[in-house]
């Protein structure tokens, strides 16, 4: 706990000791609302900001260290666990590079490489490996295995690669140079599925699209991979010509080769072997690495998206109120009318009706008679429209009872009705306004979200109010979190 609070401390550029007292509040139950609020002597005055940021890495930490308990305990039941891989597994600082060196210590599904060393083909990769001037066939000829499937020199090579290609693709050093080369050189295609061009029209932007990986934007990201979810899009990770060409070696090829000092120089296995780092990029690393990026870009768009949702609700949260004023809310529609909904100075509900003033009815000389009805009727001071379906019109509408009948002294606002249809009917729209139609119940809401924003968007459920991007596509327990 102590290396944790430590590195945490070192992060925030704060003392350990602000850090452990927020834990021991968090560990208590206290939410970071509250610890921000009320116990500022304890914290040393972290803000929210610092306080949010402690509470994420406290989780993620925690989770590490458990997982590095995990795997330093599998591999410890294995008898295989050595002082020098339990220093590398106690120094690693991310969950990826634990993973990598777990590895090869991972239980998992009999492989072809297993099986090739239950049948006795172990020695004859090492030795082609530890010693390449050696023949491979003539080698191999003495590592025959009928029982175990392995009956000729060409299928016990090919169990010999099975074990080399294992290893090479369960090397922790190797694994985390290659994911960085990729991630810096990388391209990312995205192409559309031949035949779904229509059905995809709304990702057209991506039917055919390059940029390099480590640059793709958040929005961008979340938009590439809701296509492919979809199955409109594919996209591969491209570095130099070798996807176009696929009789070039891949630019990750010579670094595998490198790490495990294989060279080409013309001996007896030499070949062998370089078949084997192009099999062990093919069709051990290239799909894992691809994945594991993929889930990176995604992780930091999810990131960037639900940031800006956050700082968007807040804003939206605490725009400032209008106060206790008579207000008329609209609800603008077109072929089904206004719905409107008066509410007075204490946000109850007055009356209501509906206006016509839009296609089909086009009544929109009553429509204003009537709205100025209500308003001398209910000594109404403020009338909020919301911003859905002919928001602009019903805006226009307003602004021509204002002209016509300026002794009302009316103001009118244009206000988000994000959520106020999934308010309208939930349960608890329900149970605080029984006896109104559904619809009216978003007229309610609209008027009283300009009275007191606050107040009334805390009725309905973050995801709802639709202010980011992509927000049903992001992990929906960090989304409601944050």
């Amino acid at each position: 706990m102590n290396s944790i609070s430590k590195r945490i401390a070192d992060e925030l550029g704060v003392r350990e000791q602000q850090v452990n007292a927020t834990v021991g509040l968090l560990d208590g139950g206290a939410t970071v609302p509250f610890i921000a609020r009320y116990r500022k002597e304890v914290t040393g005055s972290l803000d929210d900001s610092q306080l949010r940021l402690l509470e994420e890495r406290l989780r993620y930490l925690r989770e590490l260290e458990d997982r590095r308990a995990t795997i330093l305990k599998s591999i410890d039941e294995q008898g295989k666990l050595s002082d020098e891989l339990r220093a590398s597994i106690e120094a690693a600082d991310a969950k990826n590079r634990l993973e990598d060196l777990y590895l090869p210590f991972k239980p998992k599904r009999r492989t072809k490489a297993q099986i090739a060393r239950e049948a006795g083909l172990e020695p004859l990769a090492n030795a082609l490996f530890d010693d390449p001037r050696q023949e491979p066939e003539t080698l191999a000829a003495g590592y025959l295995n009928d029982d175990g499937g392995f009956p000729d020199t060409k299928a016990a090579l090919e169990g010999a690669r099975y074990i080399l290609m294992e290893r090479f693709a369960e090397d922790a050093e190797l694994l985390g140079r290659l994911r960085d080369f990729i991630w810096q050189q990388a391209q990312l295609k995205v192409s559309v599925i031949e035949g779904k061009e229509n059905e995809g029209a709304k990702f057209r932007d991506y039917f055919d699209h390059v940029e390099p990986l480590r640059k793709v934007p958040s929005h961008r990201a979340l938009a590439i991979l809701r296509g492919r979810n979809e199955g409109i899009l594919s996209y591969t990770l491209a570095v130099g010509d070798s996807e176009e060409n696929r009789r070039q070696p891949h630019p990750a090829e010579p670094r595998i080769a490198a790490h495990w000092q294989i060279r080409d120089q013309g001996r007896a296995a030499d070949k062998w072997l370089s078949e084997v780092v192009r099999w062990t990029w093919r069709v051990k690393l290239s799909t894992q690495i691809e994945t594991d990026l993929m889930s990176q870009v995604r992780e930091a768009a999810e990131t960037e998206a639900i940031n800006v949702f956050a700082a968007n609700l807040k804003d939206l949260l605490l725009l400032a109120p209008a106060g206790p004023r008579p207000t008329l809310g609209l609800d603008p529609g077109l072929r089904t009318g206004v719905k409107v909904a008066i509410i007075d100075g204490t946000g109850q509900v007055t009356g209501h009706g509906a206006i016509f003033p839009h296609a089909p009815q086009n009544k929109w000389d009553t429509s204003i008679e009537q709205l100025a009805k209500w308003s001398r009727e209910y000594s109404i001071e403020l009338v909020a429209i919301g911003n859905g379906t002919a928001s602009r019109e019903t805006e226009k509408l307003v602004a021509d009872v204002i002209k016509r009948y300026p002794e009302l002294n009316l103001a009118r606002i244009v206000v988000s009705e994000s959520g106020a249809s999934i308010y309208s009917a939930s349960e608890f729209a329900s149970r605080e306004l029984p006896d109104l139609d559904v619809t009216i119940r978003g007229a309610v809401s609209i008027a009283r979200r300009l009275q007191d924003p606050l107040a009334e968007m805390v009725k309905i459920e973050p995801k709802s109010i639709g202010v980011g991007q992509y927000q049903h596509d992001v992990s929906q327990v960090q989304l409601a979190r944050s």
